[in-house]
């Protein structure tokens, strides 16, 4: 398949990586120019656009009309939603994916006929209200016939983790912290977010690193 994705933030840059390495072709448009330079060397393989993907001369250089899938990862929700609809409206893309920023928007969403707009704090939420049949270490979900781990951490008072932020922590290769349960809280984490005891950080990995991470996360298996 043929897949553009808009938004290089950590989820798009990983997201395209694992598009890219399943054999698909991928497009990633960036319209941040400092992002798209620090990632030339690093995407060599993905095709790499700089510019805003809300306006349609952007999408038409990376070829939105060859598209199979559009995905928006942007961190904003007007942006994802004008993508998708210009995706669909002007260029007849047939599927489009978009990450939901805010949960009050998906009806917007919806109604503005994103086909797939996913709502990671509503699943978050799920997770939180079965917190009784988790362990402190608990798989959730495998993806891509396995290579793709989502796995939810107990962070403990002597994780090597605690009292960091997030940029100051090293995770293995491929690896993303997606979200952390604080209480009643649900956090989506910048660089600047840091993480306390007792926190339960949801992240994704490659199957084969999720030892690395969990040693990461909790500095022991």
């Amino acid at each position: 398949m043929y897949i553009v994705i808009t938004g290089a933030g950590k989820l798009g840059l990983v997201l395209a990586k694992k598009l890219k390495e399943g054999k698909h072709q991928v497009c990633l448009v960036e319209k941040s120019e400092n992002l798209c330079n620090k990632l030339a060397g690093e995407v060599r393989e993905i095709f790499l656009i700089h510019g805003d993907a809300t306006y349609p001369d952007i999408l038409k250089e990376a070829k939105i009309d060859k598209a199979d899938v559009l995905v928006s990862v942007t961190s904003t929700d007007e942006d994802n939603i004008i993508i998708c609809n210009l995706a669909k409206e002007l260029f007849g893309v047939k599927r489009t994916v978009a990450r939901v920023n805010d949960p009050k928007r998906l009806p917007l969403y919806k109604y503005m006929g994103v086909d797939n707009p996913v709502d990671s704090t509503s699943i978050i939420a799920r997770i939180v209200e079965e917190e009784a049949s988790f362990t402190d270490v608990m798989n959730l979900l495998s993806i891509k016939k396995g290579r793709l781990s989502i796995v939810r951490v107990d962070i403990p008072r002597d994780s090597p983790i605690v009292n960091k932020s997030l940029k100051e922590i090293r995770l293995p290769p491929n690896s993303v912290l997606v979200s952390i349960l604080r209480g009643p809280d649900i956090i989506i984490p910048s660089g600047s977010t840091q993480i306390y005891p007792d926190d339960e950080v949801i992240a994704a990995t490659l199957i084969d690193m999720e030892k690395d991470l969990i040693k990461a996360l909790i500095g022991k298996i």
